[in-house]
């Protein structure tokens, strides 16, 4: 790329005088020149029409000081430090963009809703929420909103459509509810110069009967976990594995983020399983939760989610290095990158931006990456149909709570940070897309070669079954802060398998009847369904031509299926 990716420090020195004073086209042709120039899905001049947009839309809010608030990823800092300022060049609206913890985050945001004091005028929350924000009907309706009170403060040329997530903010009542801001998937990672090593492939044949590729199953990626566990390459010894497993928060995220779909748990169902969801919980026709024990109905406890839980535990003790089982999110996401891991199921893309820095022993001295990223193997119950893994999708809330000016003012600045103007380069910066018209920019076939498969995998079919947590969930924030503790009894040793989901289904039909009992959420709260066998469960599912709670195979194993990378880049350009 001739022109710097972020370019922070010019065009801080640029918009850190801004003013109300000063807002007006003059300041936007300025950033123009600085930061975007041809990193847009638009030409010059369709820039300087959208920034003239903004111009006149913002003065009715020229002069407030408005607040928003996200976590903290390379994106959104992108966005505090330099569009922020930029917008309040242009428009005339003070904004502090405040960067704290995704948990802080939640918790600011549940704050709000239960007191009703208005702590920040916009979140960019994880669209895991939106069964949350459906159900408690808190959240702006944006559709509706759109449409009317704030018809004059929306662009014309959002282009919903073009934002590849939209689905993901979508309630049952078709209505969409947060603006997808950025997004990122879990997939898989593997080192794709040994797995091309005529010597490896040779001696993995020799040994499993099977080429060595990227593995479709379960059954594969164990024989590559074996195969690869205990060598030694470049001097150090080698691991066919990497997770972490320390009781932390961080744990929860491992397994509420579709690892039990990938098993094969919950229906078939894009974006995400109905009527039993990834999580395990099932809804009835009208939405509502009606069970998460299999007992109701549901699929946390059953033989795919235990079948998911024990692959985790056996592939850490026996394929990951010995502090894995230690570590938390944080402290294992950069092992990869040290050069003695030859592939991880459970792989963040968001990791990306840090993986193609020069001077890793992961990547060639021409900055082209030693490692590739694909598809996530699924597991043995997993059906053709379902949802293969967890995508996440920060995205923008606003609150009924919070002043109508002051969202309207908000919701300029949200449109303006994932505006057709901003995206390509922004997503440059912190590679999480949104936008199809930014994934296609000519600026990305240029970059792809560097960044590992990430563009094709965004550019190809095989990215709609990757999804964030559906609307299956009533209460997001109460209920995924009980699957760490959970697993973590299992991680730990303290449970088997099979009981720390029982003790997590019954955790959370213990949240659910509380919520039924409340009245809370109305007609769209749940109505606990009466207890019964996985037996007359299954047979009730199949009559209805669905799956879950699937009954416990007999045998577990399967044969193992590997597939070529390059073949498999190649067959998503063809379709």
């Amino acid at each position: 790329m001739t022109r710097s990716l972020l370019g922070a420090a010019s065009a801080l020195a640029l918009f850190a005088m801004g003013s109300p004073a000063f807002a007006d086209m003059e300041a936007a042709r300025a950033f123009l020149d600085s930061e975007i120039g041809e990193l847009s899905a638009l030409d010059r001049a369709g820039q300087e029409a959208e920034l003239q947009w903004f111009v006149d839309a913002a003065r009715p809010f020229a002069g407030m000081d408005i607040r928003v608030v996200s976590e903290t990823i390379a994106t959104h800092e992108y966005e505090s430090k330099v569009l922020a300022p930029a917008f309040t060049a242009i428009t005339g609206i003070k904004i502090t963009h405040d960067l704290i913890g995704e948990g802080d985050v939640v918790e600011k945001l549940q704050t709000q809703m239960q007191s009703g004091e208005n702590l920040y005028d916009g979140y960019i929350n994880d669209s895991d929420l939106i069964g949350t924000h459906w159900r408690y009907q808190q959240a702006r309706n944006l559709t509706e909103w759109m449409a009317g009170d704030a018809a004059a403060a929306t662009n014309p040329g959002l282009d919903l459509q073009d934002f590849i997530g939209i689905s993901f903010t979508t309630a049952p009542d078709g209505a969409v509810y947060q603006l997808p801001d950025q997004q990122f998937a879990n997939l898989y990672w593997f080192r794709h110069d040994w797995f091309s090593d005529p010597a490896f492939q040779a001696e993995f044949k020799e040994k499993y009967g099977y080429d060595l590729g990227v593995p479709v199953n379960w059954a594969a990626y164990e024989d590559i976990a074996e195969f690869f566990t205990g060598k030694t390459i470049d001097g150090r010894k080698v691991y066919g594995h990497m997770d972490y497993g320390k009781k932390d928060p961080s744990l929860g995220w491992r397994f509420t983020d579709a690892w039990l779909s990938m098993a094969g748990n919950g229906d078939k169902g894009i974006p995400n399983g109905l009527p039993v969801d990834e999580w395990g919980l099932k809804v009835d026709d009208k939405a509502r939760p009606v069970g998460s024990c299999v007992a109701r109905g549901g699929d946390t406890n059953g033989p795919a989610a235990v079948y998911s839980i024990q692959k985790y535990l056996d592939w850490m003790k026996a394929y990951a290095p010995p502090e894995a089982g230690g570590m938390t999110f944080s402290e294992s996401g950069p092992v990869p990158a040290q050069g003695h891991i030859a592939q991880q199921i459970f792989w963040y893309t968001t990791f990306t931006a840090d993986m193609v820095k020069d001077g890793l022993p992961i990547n060639n001295a021409d900055g082209t990456p030693k490692w590739r990223m694909a598809p996530s193997p699924h597991g043995v119950y997993w059906k053709d149909g379902m949802k293969l893994g967890y995508q996440d999708a920060g995205s923008w809330t606003f609150m009924k709570s919070t002043p109508d000016d002051r969202a309207k003012a908000a919701w300029l600045y949200a449109q303006f940070v994932t505006s057709k103007t901003v995206d390509v380069k922004k997503s440059h910066v912190g590679l999480t897309f949104i936008r199809q018209s930014s994934l296609d920019h000519a600026s990305f076939d240029e970059r792809a070669p560097k960044l590992g498969g990430l563009i094709e995998f965004y550019r190809s079919p095989a990215r709609l079954q990757w999804s964030p947590t559906g609307t299956n969930v009533p209460d997001y924030p109460r209920l995924a802060q009980l699957w760490w503790q959970a697993i973590g009894d299992a991680s730990s040793g303290a449970k088997t398998a099979q009981a720390a989901m029982d003790s997590l289904c019954a955790e959370q039909e213990a949240v659910l009847q509380r919520l039924q009992r409340s009245g809370v959420m109305g007609d769209l709260g749940p109505v606990l369904a009466e207890e019964h066998d996985l037996a007359y469960w299954h047979a009730d599912a199949v009559a209805k031509g669905n799956l879950a709670p699937q009954p416990k195979l007999e045998n577990e194993d399967e044969t193992p299926i590997t597939v070529n990378y390059e073949e498999l880049v190649k067959s998503w350009t063809a379709e």
